[in-house]
């Protein structure tokens, strides 16, 4: 999920121009959602639940159903390229969008360093040296990626979308030369760890469906949003459901029990398939899309802090470099020195992965939260979008609650958001009109 920053409001195109087609915006859509976390979650899941974390990927990919369609009824309705944030300033006021940008851009330093020690993963099991080689990865791709940001130096959207398609590809055939290896003796026993972690395993697993945001922020670019948008959503969703649940399901008939230790789940399953020499080309594709994604959320984080910056919902010293065409250093230099103190206190506790990514999908999910809550005052009460977004509202609470005691973080980032700008801009209302 790449944290967007807040542009000015855009006019939707009208029918018949040049705009965005159903296949472009479905294909842009596939690739808001699918990231680095695929590389490693069916391995966290299958730990956290076993055989029935099957159970939490089936239970995300129905929940992405009313969750994109809420977003893409927003976007038909109001198209705007400021998606979330937009929406939660016109219901509930200035300040609550702000929350929202705090969550988003505290949600990187806390999100990177998983996402890279991801990679790490897959190049210590390509080339050995266990811990240190994961470690030592993920802390070079942090600062690279940092670095390449202080350069002004970004993928481009289309190269984006090419690691995205990449991705998707890997995932297809990694199910096709894997599968008929598995087993059905492997759903034996399906819940080891009982009912209740699924709910954990779910928790885990917004990391990966993270990004339906997006469907709303592309709407204004779409030729006729209010036809168009719910249609590439729909596609986006079924694509999306059947790479994520049909590669869950191989990692588990493939790997059994193994499946919840793997460090790199996607190198195993090709080594099994096609012979050990896969693993190294699977790290490298791992490494790519790494720095894909992270250079995408060092560059739409450190933007949207120097925009909150410039708004006086964050310090006014983070603003600079924030206009058009300037690299917002200040911001950036702040997110590689948080993501880095997370590196150094994920090692000195050995937290493993799990729990830094749970504090960034706490993050997320407080977002859909108040998007969806937003999407109950903007739609037409007692709509089929008003309805669908009922649903939406209250299956990410569930999910918030399920997150635990990591909620705390997303929580505590909203209420110092709050207590922040109404000390640093006590005229704004705290609530919309």
């Amino acid at each position: 999920m790449t944290a967007p920053v807040r542009p000015a409001a855009q006019t939707p195109l009208r029918p018949g121009t040049h705009g965005l087609t159903v296949a472009q915006g479905a294909a842009l859509s596939v690739g808001a959602v699918l990231g680095t976390g695929v590389i490693t979650l069916p391995a966290l899941a299958a730990q956290a639940a076993g055989p029935a974390s099957l159970v939490a990927w089936a239970a995300l990919v129905v929940l992405s159903v009313p969750l994109a369609s809420t977003f893409a009824a927003l976007g038909a309705r109001h198209p705007d390229a400021g998606g979330v944030s937009t929406y939660v300033r016109r219901a509930f006021g200035e300040r609550a969008a702000g929350a929202v940008g705090w969550c988003f851009y505290f949600a990187v330093p806390v999100g990177a360093p998983p996402a890279s020690m991801m990679a790490g993963g897959y190049v210590a099991d390509a080339i050995g040296g266990g811990r240190a080689t994961t470690v030592g990865v993920g802390l070079a791709l942090i600062v690279g990626t940092g670095l390449m940001n202080l350069a002004g130096l970004r993928f481009s959207g289309r190269v984006q979308l090419g690691l995205a398609t990449v991705l998707a590809l890997l995932m297809t055939a990694t199910m096709a030369f894997a599968l008929p290896h598995g087993s059905t003796d492997a759903l034996t026993p399906f819940a080891p760890n009982g009912w209740g972690a699924v709910g954990t395993a779910a928790a885990v697993l917004v990391w990966g469906f993270a990004g339906w945001e997006a469907v709303a922020s592309l709407a204004g670019d779409y030729r006729d949003p209010r036809r168009d948008v719910p249609r590439a959503t729909a596609i986006a969703v079924a694509l999306v459901g059947v790479l994520y649940l049909g590669l869950a399901t191989t990692s588990v008939l493939v790997l059994g029990p193994a499946a919840g230790r793997s460090e790199a789940p996607l190198s195993d399953l090709m080594a099994i398939a096609l012979g050990e020499q896969a693993r190294v080309v699977t790290a490298v594709v791992a490494v790519l899309l790494t720095v894909g994604a992270m250079n995408a959320y060092f560059a739409g984080g450190s933007r949207l802090g120097a925009a909150l910056a410039r708004d006086g919902a964050l310090p006014r010293w983070l603003a600079v470099g924030g206009g058009s065409g300037q690299v917002p250093r200040r911001s950036i230099a702040l997110i590689m020195g948080l993501s880095t103190l997370s590196v150094a206190v994920s090692v000195a506790l050995d937290l493993g992965l799990a729990p830094l990514m749970l504090l960034a999908t706490g993050c997320f999910t407080l977002v859909y939260v108040l998007g969806t809550g937003a999407a109950l005052r903007l739609l037409p009460r007692r709509s089929v979008g008003w309805w669908t977004a009922l649903v939406a509202f209250a299956s990410v609470v569930a999910l918030l609650l399920a997150n635990g005691a990591h909620a705390l973080w997303a929580l505590g980032l909203a209420a110092l958001s709050l207590a922040y700008q109404h000390a640093a801009r006590p005229g704004v209302p705290s609530a919309a009109p």
